[in-house]
């Protein structure tokens, strides 16, 4: 997300993926949806299918941006590296003191995460979709492919955003399978959010497009407010990038409003001030919560990922047992679920 302050007001400008990416995704996920039918129960609590694999070397590269800003987004990410199992490998050359780089003419995968500065907004693809050539259509600067932008940080080249060492990590994060907190099926902003207009509410625009609350003091929905500008969003967008669905393709743990992942909105977009969706955490560092959604998915030690998946066993002998009337007071399951105490909502 990115907040606009002009001498006109602020413009709440949301991150989002072009259209045509988000079809490619689409796509893919129904065809996951599919193969989950055709499996038996909790096994995705274990088998995290964005995720990189533990213990692995992710690989990233830069399009464009100089050395000092490119050592300045290593050292940025040093945070979430040092809590989990995986390496984020930017190609540092001592000699020269650059980092590795990519350009659009790729034909090959220079690196996992091809990182630029030169389109507008921040966001990101989620974990390993970044180096997924099905994702993002030919011709398209978004995408998986080895010629396409994975994760931007716009205008990072000019000046860098206040706070903009947690603009970093919120978009690693979702390079490592992190989803928005607000999505998060298990929290409250579903409920908190207002989707609809003040009743009676007569559209109204101010100079720059932006729909703002009526003469007689009624405001706008969510839904109205972002199909005006800057985002210009219809209904379809804003249900894919602000409403919660329940999926067997996520893991979601306790909502944690300490989270990098969850932003802060404008008042008028919760039902109630303070909102039990808003925020608590600095926007800057990484939370408790998401530090242990990071062991999670990228436990340190083997033996943790042997203890996860015996555990996850057990729990599928007990429903070809019959007994998934059992399933919540089982041990088994109660264990899995104190493991994924804190976490935000994650990809898999």
């Amino acid at each position: 997300m990115e907040t606009r302050v002009n001498g006109q007001g602020t413009d709440l400008v949301l991150d989002a993926l072009p259209d045509d990416v988000v079809a490619s995704l689409e796509v893919r996920d129904a065809w996951r949806a599919r193969v989950a039918a055709q499996r038996e129960g909790l096994e995705f609590l274990i088998d995290d299918l964005a995720r990189w694999r533990p213990g692995s070397t992710v690989k990233v590269a830069f399009l464009d941006g100089d050395k000092d800003l490119h050592r300045d987004i290593v050292d940025a990410t040093a945070q979430i590296t040092d809590v989990c199992n995986l390496e984020l490998d930017f190609g540092f050359d001592p000699a020269s003191g650059e980092f590795r780089r990519w350009t659009v003419l790729d034909t090959e995968h220079a690196a996992d995460i091809r990182v630029s500065f030169d389109m507008g907004g921040f966001w990101s693809l989620i974990g390993n979709d970044s180096n997924d050539s099905t994702i993002g259509g030919p011709g398209s600067p978004i995408g998986g492919g080895p010629g396409q932008r994975s994760l931007n940080l716009g205008g990072f080249k000019t000046a860098k955003p206040n706070r903009w060492q947690g603009t970093v990590r919120h978009e690693f994060l979702h390079a490592l399978a992190f989803k928005h907190a607000h999505q998060n099926m298990r929290g409250p902003c579903e409920d908190e959010f207002r989707w609809d207009d003040d009743p009676g509410y007569i559209p109204t625009k101010d100079n720059r497009g932006r729909f703002v609350p009526d003469a007689a003091g009624r405001r706008p929905g969510i839904y109205t407010y972002l199909a005006g500008e800057p985002n210009k969003w219809p209904r379809g967008k804003v249900d894919h990038n602000l409403r919660t669905k329940e999926s067997p393709d996520v893991i979601a743990g306790p909502f944690d409003a300490k989270s990098v992942m969850l932003y802060q909105f404008e008042p008028f977009f919760y039902h109630s001030v303070p909102s039990a969706c808003a925020p608590t955490g600095n926007g800057l560092d990484l939370s408790e919560g998401d530090k242990r959604g990071l062991r999670l998915l990228y436990p340190h030690a083997t033996e943790e990922l042997s203890a996860i998946a015996g555990r996850a066993e057990s729990t599928l002998e007990l429903m070809g047992a019959g007994q998934e009337a059992d399933l919540e007071q089982s041990p088994y399951l109660t264990r899995v679920f104190d493991l994924l105490n804190g976490m935000v909502g994650v990809s898999d």
